[in-house]
């Protein structure tokens, strides 16, 4: 089979390791650093990450900005490509702020898109709702964490069945959304309750509120990186297979490795390369999920 190298929508590091905290619940980890996650990418036939900065504070001890990802992005061009970030709070929370002053700022010199964003504020919340516009009117797409409740947690937040972030895909239909988070995910099937849409829920796949959302909208993307999007995929190959062909333009591959004791990403690439070795993904559908739609989504030269 042909080598395709891999391009990976969703990456983070610290660009200062030797200055990051270490903490507990991380195992006494910081985030990786960039020559770590580099290794990672060696091993995993990776050419090239997107960095994603995190300009909330909710569940961070410290932020990593739309300047540490350009800064480092800098320091490994042929590693790493980046988004910059505004947290929709930041103009003193002003509904009608211009964020496409900084966005197109930004995008000036160099950042593909905006995210993570990760603002614990309802999908549908006014300032969110100004963000999700300014992004649309700067042709820059947007990945988002979809979060289960307010407080003790992180993301934007939205209830069982996706409607509020439905209501923005409708209203903003120039938007890309990147979906992502274990709430996002659990909505692939018909087996997802409030108990267990923060988790990973495990076995068949009967199509649910997320396969609806993308035949509705095309401007909703899958952003496949983490526990949550390696279990979607493998949960049941054969609903995969079928995922794969019918919205083989909107699916896109990421690791989401954020410490060095992360494993998820082996294990997806495990499942991948079976997958395809056995033909239940085309060699055209596959290069499109590792490569091909991060190019066209972002602009890419294919030589770049």
């Amino acid at each position: 089979m042909e080598r395709i190298r891999k391009i990976d929508i969703h990456a983070h590091v610290t660009p200062f390791p030797e200055y990051a905290p270490k903490i507990k619940i991380f195992r006494g980890e910081h985030w990786i650093a960039p020559k770590d996650l580099i290794g990672f990418y060696d091993e995993l036939d990776i050419e090239k990450g997107v960095l994603l900065p995190i300009a909330s504070t909710e569940w961070q001890f410290e932020t990593f900005t739309s300047s540490d990802c350009k800064h480092v992005a800098d320091s490994y061009p042929d590693r790493f490509l980046w988004f910059c970030n505004v947290d929709p709070r930041a103009a003193g929370y002003n509904e009608n702020a211009d964020l496409s002053e900084v966005l197109m700022f930004y995008k000036s010199i160099g950042a593909l898109g905006m995210g993570e964003l990760t603002a614990n504020l309802y999908a549908d919340d006014p300032l969110m709702d100004n963000l999700f516009g300014h992004c649309a009117a700067c042709n820059m797409p947007v990945t988002i964490h979809i979060a289960p409740q307010f407080g003790n947690c992180y993301g934007i937040v939205d209830e069982l069945g996706l409607y509020r972030l439905e209501s923005m895909l409708k209203k903003h239909p120039g938007l890309k959304v990147l979906g992502h988070s274990q709430p996002f995910w659990a909505e692939l099937g018909t087996n997802v309750d409030n108990e267990n849409r923060n988790g990973v829920p495990k076995g068949k796949v009967e199509d649910g509120r997320l396969v609806e959302l993308l035949r509705k909208y095309p401007n909703l993307y899958c952003d496949c990186s983490a526990g949550s999007g390696a279990n979607a995929l493998t949960r049941d190959p054969d609903f995969t297979e079928r995922f794969f062909e019918e919205f083989s333009d909107r699916l896109l591959y990421g690791c989401d490795i954020c410490h060095s004791f992360n494993q998820h990403q082996y294990m997806f690439n495990d499942f991948l390369k079976k997958f395809r070795e056995d033909k239940r993904i085309s060699e055209e559908n596959y290069y499109k999920f590792v490569r091909g739609n991060a190019i066209k989504l972002l602009g890419l030269d294919e030589k770049e």
